[in-house]
């Protein structure tokens, strides 16, 4: 099944690659991120056995529980909320933890990477819907961190993580993705080390690739529903 699916994600990324109309600042090429959170870790040695390196979980807990199952392998995205009490497991598991949402957040990441002397990649996840179920950068909070992201000596800033609105129609969401597109545009000009632009999943991945995402965080179109009864 996953092969199968995998050639279908696949193809429908490389499709709206050629449908982006600006993009350029993101290239032409888009890492997959499968998404494998309620699902058991065997999940993953197939993800790795199919190609797919980059794994995506939500929750710390359940990821460490399936990192002790398989050891090393992959490169892992934490893309779920981050509470800081659980902040100093992230910087140990994570390569890159794309869901930083806070001032707060980053301040506690930098402390916990100096600790063991590593330098973190992060993400900073906008709101850019303004929805007040979930975190994420409101525009206000995001232009006033700006100008501190040099005071973190131990977080290294690659870029922004956006999550769109639940959509029925995919369509719905294409301005989310493509202000998401303009803040990472500027973001760039003001820092050109910035390169990850991760937006889109299961629903809305194409337009997101349209719109210029250069990472796509993939979970059910690739692994099937989840399973809500595993516990970790």
């Amino acid at each position: 099944m996953l092969a199968d699916n995998l050639k279908l994600v696949q193809g429908r990324i490389e499709e709206a690659l050629q449908h982006r109309k600006e993009a350029k600042l993101t290239g032409n090429t888009v890492t997959l991120v499968g998404v494998t959170k309620n699902h058991p870790a065997e999940v993953i040695s197939e993800a790795l056995a199919e190609g797919i390196k980059n794994i995506g979980e939500n929750r710390v807990q359940e990821a460490k529980a399936k990192r002790e199952v398989l050891g090393d392998g992959g490169y892992w995205h934490l893309i779920g909320h981050l509470q800081t009490n659980k902040a100093r497991q992230a910087v140990a598991m994570f390569d890159l933890i794309e869901s930083v949402d806070s001032e707060r957040l980053l301040q506690v990441i930098d402390k916990e990477a100096a600790r063991i002397d590593k330098i973190q990649d992060v993400l900073l996840q906008l709101n850019i819907a303004h929805e007040e179920q979930k975190s994420g950068f409101s525009r206000e909070e995001y232009l006033n961190v700006l100008p501190l992201l040099d005071n973190y000596r131990h977080v290294r800033v690659r870029g922004l993580m956006v999550i769109a609105p639940k959509a029925e129609d995919a369509e719905a969401v294409r301005q989310v993705f493509a202000a998401g597109y303009r803040c990472f545009c500027r973001l760039q000009a003001l820092r050109p080390e910035i390169d990850c632009l991760s937006m889109g999943m299961s629903g809305d991945y194409a337009v997101a690739v349209e719109e210029g995402a250069n990472i796509v965080r993939v979970g059910t179109a690739l692994f099937g529903q989840r399973d809500y009864s595993l516990k970790f």
